[in-house]
């Protein structure tokens, strides 16, 4: 059984680039083409695949029913309070 590559070093080019290592690629399913998401978390940098981020996020939402609209409910929220706060004037 091959060993699983978790930590690597890796250099910065002079214009900022870095290359993943393929077995560390492999590991984490990286395709060539792949769109990664950037992003720091205390002080780290993490890179995601679009489509695991967009998986994680229907997984947390997968509870609610299909006829719930998170984004009408957000409106309907906002307009709730905009009626209150004119109401207060």
């Amino acid at each position: 059984m091959a060993k699983l590559m978790t930590q690597t070093e890796v250099q910065l080019d002079p214009q900022g680039r870095l290359v993943i290592p393929a077995q560390l690629r492999r590991l984490l399913g990286f395709e060539s083409g792949d769109s990664l998401i950037a992003r720091t978390e205390d002080g780290r940098l993490i890179l995601e695949k679009a489509g695991t981020i967009k998986q994680r996020l229907k997984n947390r939402f997968a509870h609610l029913p299909q006829t719930t609209s998170l984004a009408e409910e957000l409106i309907a929220d906002r307009r709730e309070e905009a009626k209150r706060e004119t109401s207060e004037r």
